[in-house]
């Protein structure tokens, strides 16, 4: 836990707050209050196992839930002196100071410590601002300053989430990562893989990785781009197997990291499937997935409720007539909903004619989103008939995601849309 007072003129002798872990579990916690701030501070006491009593002459409809569900019982009636009779903790949190006042000192005269929510320094305990992380609680006192031990408390959060800082001094086991960097703005990586990132000895990144998450690796990790290993397609694929499997049969934490998801077009699970076969252990961390989240961020669904109710996520990475694609067309033209298409633009003519061709109406909207999530996005708005002519008129090149259907046409975010129609 951390105190973070320095305000020496008003305490020269110190914050007199003295942080400690109390065990409620099973003991009796008396919250005289029902309101909006009972609220926020019974979850936590729930979570520890107190036994919770609350009287309040009214309480709010979920802190009547609660209730409900045998977290916790109420009285609901004035507060009276003696309710604190066999209480170990207590908070007085009504909107009436005299009330508040006169259940310190019924604690105070009983010893139970007490928190007055209204008047912090006028109670006998003060609640820190506090977060849980994989089994840490953390804690923050600011001598009455809530803001800013709210603020210090995120933000140990946030370093502990990001890997800033590490939780764990031991090695992490020598093995493999497969993550999902996201759409393209590093904030979008999930919170787990950011963490494992930070404690990896080999990273072999995909060309759609976002590359400011690989600034923050420290010097002493080792960066394959993947995107330069020779020898054409295939040949990389083994190639990329290869640098994983030998890098953690070498004793390393080695993370392969992409772009969106690992598993929606990202070769992720064949990759599982060699360094599984080479007996080397995997973790998969899942990504915020593009066809989804890039349209999000041009402000497109790709549901809505009495629009559409399907969505369709297609590989654009053959063309519609080519002997390997196993997409069937004809059938997406007959469908009524969302099609988002990947890897798309180099053959957006042929995508375009087969979708009309198979009965899908030439009005029907179409949205192309270039470098989706990043400060240079680019929007494009057309329709079926012209998205394929509009795409070469403004040189939209890859990455880009073509977002076909009624919700293509909405726009709940204009000023993104850099390269509208």
């Amino acid at each position: 836990m951390l105190n973070t007072s320095n305000t020496p003129q008003e305490r020269p002798t110190g914050d007199p707050n003295y942080l400690v872990g109390i065990d409620l579990h099973g003991r009796r916690v008396v919250v005289v209050g029902g309101g909006s701030v009972a609220q926020r501070r019974l979850g936590l006491l729930i979570a520890s196992g107190a036994d919770v009593h609350v009287v309040s002459r009214a309480v709010t409809p979920a802190v009547e839930g609660m209730a409900a569900s045998g977290q916790i019982t109420i009285a609901l009636r004035d507060y009276a002196d003696g309710d604190l009779e066999d209480a170990w903790y207590a908070i007085a949190c009504t909107d009436e100071p005299k009330t508040n006042a006169a259940v310190v000192a019924e604690a105070t005269r009983r010893r139970v410590f007490c928190v007055r929510a209204d008047t912090a320094r006028l109670g006998t305990a003060v609640t820190p601002a506090t977060a849980r992380y994989d089994g840490l609680s953390l804690g923050v006192l600011a001598s009455g300053q809530h803001r800013r031990s709210a603020a210090v408390r995120t933000a140990m959060l946030e370093a502990l989430q990001s890997g800033v800082v590490s939780d764990d001094s031991t090695p992490i086991t020598p093995g493999v990562a497969l993550i999902g960097g996201g759409p393209g703005d590093p904030d979008l990586i999930t919170v787990r893989g950011r963490r494992l990132l930070a404690r990896a000895n080999l990273v072999v990144a995909d060309r759609l990785a976002p590359p400011e998450l690989l600034a923050e690796l420290g010097p002493e990790v080792e960066v394959i781009d993947a995107a330069k290993i020779p020898y054409g397609r295939a040949m990389a694929q083994e190639a990329i197997n290869t640098a994983l499997i030998d890098g953690a049969k070498a004793g390393k934490f080695v993370v392969r990291l992409k772009g969106g998801d690992p598993y929606v077009f990202g070769r992720g699970y064949e990759e599982l499937e060699a360094c599984v076969e080479a007996g080397v252990p995997v973790t998969v961390v899942p990504g915020v997935t593009s066809p989804i989240s890039v349209p999000a961020a041009a402000g497109i669904p790709v549901t809505h409720r009495g629009v559409t109710h399907e969505f369709v996520v297609v590989s654009g990475h053959l063309k519609p007539d080519h002997p390997d694609s196993l997409v069937d067309w004809p059938a997406l033209a007959r469908l009524r909903g969302t099609l988002v298409l990947m890897m798309a633009v180099e053959r957006i003519e042929q995508f375009a004619t087969a979708l009309l061709d198979g009965g899908r109406p030439a009005d029907t909207p179409a949205t192309v989103i270039q470098e989706g999530t990043l400060r240079t996005q680019r929007v494009l708005r057309a329709d079926l008939a012209t998205v394929a002519e509009r795409v070469r008129a403004e040189g939209i090149r890859p990455p880009a995601i073509v977002v076909i259907g009624p919700t293509a046409g909405f726009s709940a975010a204009p000023e993104l849309d850099s390269a509208a129609g």
